[in-house]
């Protein structure tokens, strides 16, 4: 059964720990966290340490912190030669130490505090610099998931913009249109049948093809009652950006 320690306590980490313990195929030895009440609702308090210098042994070393600090942690780390793992979208595999042997396992979802995840539909994004290590990265990956995928660090990166796009900043449009319901006094609740119905159409349809409004219909009327309603000079540019590049996308 493969050891695995994950260095950081944040959102990735701890929904990670909690699928490694929940896999039966694998062993979290031990959890780091600066500040360790951080996670003492998620692991016992003799698996946790507050100091790199009293790490484990394990089979795989698995940071998952910020991503300016990947370099810093991992050129901390006091022993050679393990494996060693970053979880980012963004930072090249070489960017960890090269002390040790370096990989990436990126899961491909967004994590929240108190909101559950079923981590057999995380799409894991595998990385090594050596062969055998992919080994390692896969057999824990598919304790964990039904989704696996060999990634190199220029194909994580076009994924990690993706995926801020698709996510993130989706996100930020539900709330702005939040925001938009509630100076008109009307829940945001009522839109949730459109969100799940538009999310659940890229299962079937590509992008293009589910793509439906005034901006692809060239709805010229439609559009400037809209912009003429939005007061905010920020929300009518944004409004204005998404319009256009619809249309531009669409033909």
């Amino acid at each position: 059964m493969l050891r695995v320690v994950i260095i950081g306590s944040g959102n990735v980490a701890q929904h990670l720990a909690k699928a490694v313990e929940r896999s039966g195929s694998a062993t979290l030895v031990q959890i780091y966290a600066r500040h360790a009440e951080k996670l003492a609702f998620i692991v016992p308090e003799d698996k946790i340490t507050a100091s790199l210098n009293n790490l484990a042994e394990a089979d795989m070393y698995i940071i998952a912190v910020t991503d300016d600090a990947i370099a810093e942690v991992s050129s901390k780390l006091p022993f050679e030669g393990r494996l060693v793992v970053h979880t980012s979208g963004s930072v090249a595999m070489e960017q960890l130490d090269s002390k040790n042997r370096r990989g990436v396992f990126y899961p491909l979802q967004t994590f929240s505090k108190n909101k559950d995840v079923d981590f057999k539909k995380v799409p894991l994004c595998l990385e090594s610099e050596y062969e055998n290590d992919y080994v390692i990265l896969e057999e824990l990956a598919n304790a964990l998931s039904d989704s696996v995928y060999n990634t190199g660090s220029e194909q994580r990166k076009a994924l990690h913009v993706a995926a801020v796009f698709v996510s993130n900043f989706s996100n930020h449009m539900y709330a702005l249109g939040s925001a938009i319901c509630e100076e008109n006094n009307i829940p945001f609740s009522i839109l949730n049948p459109l969100i799940m119905e538009t999310a659940d159409k890229v299962n079937t349809l590509s992008p293009i093809q589910a793509q439906t409004g005034p901006a692809v219909r060239h709805d010229q009327k439609t559009i400037e009652k809209h912009l003429d309603f939005l007061k905010d000079n920020s929300r009518k540019e944004i409004y204005k950006i998404l319009t256009q590049s619809i249309q531009n996308t669409n033909g």
